[in-house]
């Protein structure tokens, strides 16, 4: 057994069509895996893989293996909604419910069962905390979120997926809809959650890449053209067509 996540000839189709050819890597615990590539390469695809959502897209179909510790992601065999309680997921648009701050943070536990108002103060608290948005919002926690900025919102998605307490973090194009201020507090946050959690990135920010992960992936058509350590990815590609995309001269 591999330390990390394996995962192994990952193939996946939306109506027999290929959207992700036998994709084979390992991502490290307590890292940051960014999967980068141009549009329509397959990385969402590959990684709705570690959630199952791509159960819920008529005609996709998934093959291979995605191992971490006693379970494989891609068995028909395991719980989709258990397994997604080990993996939160934030998106690319900010998406927070039209209820308070407190209540956004407090949804997943109290859908798991938890009504001690005790143990769901220190909940939303704690996540907001990790979140970075404590000291901004710990005044107004009773407000409706929409009335947060963007950035905030996004933090906001963070805490919300962190109280459920998973053990992978899954982002994609998380801060597409930011401005660079905004952006640099996710990058940042990043950084922080990686010491309890394993993240998985997939951004079109190449300078995001480059300086929020510590390992890269390269998609192009469907395949992981090449997956390493991010220093070696950016500065000595092996693949000819990764040096291509990272220097601009395609995609």
């Amino acid at each position: 057994m591999v330390d990390g996540i394996e995962a192994k000839d990952v193939t996946v189709k939306y109506g027999g069509k290929p959207a992700v050819k036998d994709a084979t890597f390992i991502v490290e615990e307590h890292m940051i895996t960014s999967l980068i590539g141009p549009s329509g390469c397959g990385k969402s695809t590959l990684l709705r893989c570690f959630n199952r959502m791509n159960d819920e897209i008529p005609g996709c179909t998934m093959a291979g293996s995605i191992i971490w510790k006693e379970w494989d992601f891609l068995d028909p065999k395991v719980d989709a909604v258990a397994l997604r309680r080990m993996v939160g997921m934030v998106f690319q648009k900010p998406n927070p419910f039209p209820k308070s701050i407190y209540d956004n943070v407090a949804y997943g536990p109290r859908i798991q069962g938890e009504d001690d108002s005790d143990i769901l103060d220190e909940t939303v608290e704690r996540c907001l905390r990790k979140a970075a948005l404590w000291d901004e919002v710990k005044d107004r926690i009773h407000s409706s979120a929409m009335g947060l900025s963007g950035g905030q919102q996004q933090r906001l998605c963070i805490a919300r997926a962190l109280a459920v307490e998973p053990d992978i973090i899954l982002m994609d194009e998380p801060c597409s809809a930011l401005d660079p201020i905004a952006t640099a507090k996710i990058e940042d946050l990043m950084n922080e959650l990686k010491e309890h959690y394993t993240v998985i990135i997939v951004t079109h920010n190449m300078q995001q890449a480059s300086r929020a992960s510590d390992y890269t992936g390269f998609m192009y058509l469907g395949e992981l053209v090449e997956f390493g350590d991010t220093t070696q990815v950016f500065e000595r590609p092996e693949k000819d067509l990764t040096e291509k995309y990272i220097t601009g001269r395609f995609g």
